[in-house]
């Protein structure tokens, strides 16, 4: 590995790459809407729904 030029970056952006992600979705996570995640959370439960398998 040493014999690749400017290796040593890809670890580094790999890990910039994964830090952002999850502060990006915990980001979203805290500033959701609490009704956005109700209506969410209960889609696998509705009985109402019109679609069929």
């Amino acid at each position: 590995m040493e014999s690749i030029t400017d290796i040593e970056i890809y670890p580094i952006i790999s890990l910039l790459i994964f830090f952002i992600f999850f502060v990006a979705l915990f980001y979203w996570v805290i500033t959701a809407k609490k009704e956005y995640i109700t209506t969410v959370s209960n889609l696998p439960l509705d009985h109402n729904n019109n679609t069929t398998s």
